[in-house]
């Protein structure tokens, strides 16, 4: 290490290293100070779109409750083409579809729920699925749902799990098989699902003696 004993020698030193550094020290300096507002645009984008967004799904709500089918569908396909990678167009397909099944157009409503349901997002998925799953009750597709179900990966459904035990437990009562009805309802309720409905299937599907017991 230099040592420096006047000022003089100090302010030498500081002009021979500017002298050496001084193109690569700017070059840094612009560098950074390029990464940093670069960073913050790329921010301010990204929070600018997911308004963006936000505002045409709620347009989208607007749409739905005053049944504008044009205008639920124009809006749905903004979502998709111009803000596609965030969690608003997956939602808005959602929102689109129960609109159709609403309408009567249980095709299209099924096709729809049908790419969701590929969606990476587990949340986003495991909604669609048990949108698909109820789409084919009414269809009269029992067989069918107990297979998608059946088909579901459980570690990313871990959350849902009370739903899908609830939804087979109806596919079970419309296949006629109340004995398995019952158990999937039983698992439901085990798995954290209380409410007066699921009860209200349990006891319809328990043995009368079983009810009066429990009284």
């Amino acid at each position: 290490m230099e040592i420096y004993e006047t000022e003089e020698e100090q302010l030498e030193a500081l002009k021979r290293w500017w002298k050496a550094n001084s193109a690569t020290t700017i070059v840094g300096v612009v560098m950074g100070v390029a990464i940093i507002l670069g960073w913050n645009y790329w921010q301010s984008y990204q929070q600018e779109r997911l308004q963006q967004a936000s505002n045409a799904f709620v347009e989208l709500n607007r749409a739905v409750a005053a049944n504008k089918k044009d205008s639920v569908e124009k809006l749905a396909e903004q979502l998709q083409t111009e803000y596609g990678s965030t969690h608003y167009a997956a939602y808005g397909q959602l929102l689109q579809a129960k609109f159709k099944a609403e309408q009567g157009d249980l095709p299209g409503a099924r096709k729809i729920l049908e790419t969701v349901s590929a969606s990476s997002d587990k949340e986003i998925s495991n909604i669609a699925k048990i949108r698909l799953v109820r789409l084919m009750m009414a269809n009269k597709e029992f067989e069918q749902g107990l297979k998608l179900v059946n088909e579901i990966d459980p570690a990313s459904s871990v959350h849902f799990a009370n739903q899908y035990d609830e939804l087979v437990g109806d596919l079970y009562v419309a296949l006629n098989r109340p004995e398995q009805a019952r158990t999937s309802y039983l698992k439901a309720q085990e798995n954290g699902h209380q409410s007066p409905l699921l009860q209200a299937k349990i006891d319809d599907l328990t043995p009368p003696e079983k009810l009066a017991a429990k009284k």
